[in-house]
């Protein structure tokens, strides 16, 4: 008997080591043949060689122009130029019409001038988002069509577009309710069947990303995430239709950027150890370009356009900087042709405006209060919260905790949960808020370990934070001693505030953000959840990030 045991442990003891070797040597096989960078540098180069004359289309014309802009990839100095030349000559020649019926051609064209810096509702005189104003055309192809007619109206923060002739109006809402219908029960989107394509479904996630707050559409998103997850295959890849292939895995890369999800280390989408970028970068061709399919002899030409926007999507992540399709503030090519591109100059990476997302929004007992304006402006971008759907209690005292949810939902952050402070638990609901206001400079802990999520925020404390933000924001809050002393010797109760949060306080009452009408600072009060929404309010009025 004892003998056998000793069979037994001794086999087991061989059968882990191979099982170990074997693991060793899938992942080895699936190792990444090149850097980030590189592939990002090669495939540029690649793209700039193949495509030495942008088009209008699908291949060889907007993704590149949007890959390579959104990259800030150098370019030849008219190449830009020449494809809007192009765009504008076939507008005219077609007196405006792209496509009688794919208006996913109107929505690509805008993506791409808005990467740019060009007007789409101005080419050559003809207004291109007009088109997306007719909710039965831009359906007309499927859910696809709605899908990237809301990408592209957020891309660039357009108001929809009145279209005269429209048997039903496009709005926002219209197309955001469109897209939540058509989940199918397993939580994925598909142009035809009932089980979700990743395609399709990466796609829907990248239209709803912006809209991930309210708490109906996130219900939505992370039914669709499981989704994905279930459909990955186990070398970390996607397959559509059957096929594996690179274009599935780049549409989900975007879609989860996004979001917010790191799609190189989300446990949700490692498979045996092998990630999402693992799995992309193996269709990666030596000197640039992408295959479709691994038995493919060389590049393909749409798999290297999304492959090469694929890889720009992380690169944006992981430098903190807007998604891929969140063009706010973008500083392309020609970004001087951009309104507002110029005063955003020194906007930190990833600061962002925020999408309206809950129009109409009011509460019943604001009426009358002098912030009612600011707490419907940011309750309407889901960047504050009410008490509940009718009561926003704007005398109530406001947490630490609560504050930096605010001011990251405020610059449209991506909220990451990085653990800082002892008192900060990672399954707290604002951890990750703290995680990134702390990251970001904005919000400091009341020790080197401590944050006080629960402590109410102090007059001074919200200036300070506020302050910090607008930094980022590219605002100058810049104060000398003299102009600080000079700014707060008006109130009689200075000097009862803390000496770090002077210059902040000078700031805000010089730029307006706090009301230079009080009689006394009170620094040390409890600021009220109406006061720190006027105080957020304005200093993104001051951004221009409204």
């Amino acid at each position: 008997m004892q003998k056998c045991r000793k069979t037994l442990a001794l086999f087991l003891a061989v059968w882990i080591m191979l099982g170990c070797s074997v693991a060793a040597l899938a992942a080895e096989t699936v190792k990444p043949p090149v850097s980030l960078e590189k592939a990002i540098a090669d495939t540029g180069a690649y793209l700039l060689k193949t495509v030495p004359d942008p088009q209008v289309g699908s291949i060889g014309g907007e993704w590149a122009v949007i890959g390579l802009a959104r990259a800030g990839y150098k370019v030849p100095s008219n190449w830009y130029e020449a494809y809007y030349k192009t765009l504008e000559a076939e507008v005219v020649k077609k007196q405006g019409v792209l496509h009688d019926k794919k208006y996913t051609e109107y929505s690509r064209v805008v993506l791409a001038l808005t990467a740019i810096g060009k007007n789409p509702a101005d080419v050559g005189g003809y207004n291109l988002l007009a088109k997306l104003g007719d909710y039965n055309k831009v359906l007309w192809q499927g859910i696809n069509g709605p899908i990237f007619a809301l990408i592209a109206l957020d891309a660039g923060d357009y108001d929809v577009p009145a279209c005269g002739d429209a048997q039903v109006q496009t709005t926002r809402e219209l197309l955001l309710d469109t897209i939540v219908k058509r989940q199918l029960p397993d939580g994925g989107f598909s142009l035809g069947g009932d089980t979700g394509d990743p395609d399709l479904t990466a796609m829907a996630l990248q239209a709803l990303a912006p809209y991930q707050e309210r708490a109906d559409i996130k219900a939505v998103i992370d039914k669709a995430q499981n989704c994905l997850s279930n459909l990955q295959n186990s070398d970390g890849g996607f397959a559509s239709w059957g096929m594996a292939n690179s274009e599935s895995v780049v549409q989900v890369l975007v879609a989860l950027t996004a979001l917010g999800v790191d799609p190189n280390t989300d446990s949700r989408f490692m498979k045996n150890g092998i990630s999402l970028m693992d799995n992309l970068l193996t269709f990666y061709v030596p000197g640039g370009g992408f295959k479709h399919v691994a038995d493919d002899a060389g590049p393909n030409g749409m798999a290297t356009e999304q492959g090469f926007y694929g890889l720009i999507a992380y690169q944006r992540f992981k430098n903190g900087e807007n998604s891929l399709y969140d063009m706010s503030g973008a500083k392309g090519p020609v970004a001087e042709q951009n309104s507002g591109t110029a005063a955003r100059s020194e906007i930190a990476p990833g600061v962002k405006a925020g999408p309206v997302i809950y129009p109409n929004k009011t509460f019943a007992d604001t009426a009358g209060n002098d912030s009612r304006e600011a707490i419907e402006a940011l309750a309407s971008r889901g960047i504050i919260n009410g008490v509940s759907d009718a009561a926003f209690e704007p005398d109530r005292t406001m947490t630490r905790a609560e504050f930096a949810a605010i001011v990251v939902r405020a610059l449209g952050l991506p909220p990451v949960n990085d653990a800082v402070f002892t008192d900060v638990a990672a399954t707290n609901w604002y951890a990750p808020y703290v995680g990134t206001a702390y990251a970001r400079g904005i919000v400091k802990g009341t020790s080197e370990t401590v944050f006080s999520p629960a402590s109410t925020i102090t007059r001074e404390e919200a200036a300070a934070m506020v302050a910090r933000a607008a930094r980022l924001c590219g605002i100058d809050t810049g104060m000398t001693d003299a102009e600080t002393r000079d700014m707060l010797a008006q109130f009689p109760d200075y000097t009862t505030s803390s000496t770090w949060a002077r210059e902040s306080l000078a700031f805000c009452y010089k730029e307006g953000i706090l009301s230079q009408e009080a009689l006394n600072i009170v620094p040390q009060e409890a600021v009220t959840r109406a006061e720190i929404a006027g105080m957020v309010y304005r200093m993104l009025q001051k951004a221009d990030l409204l």
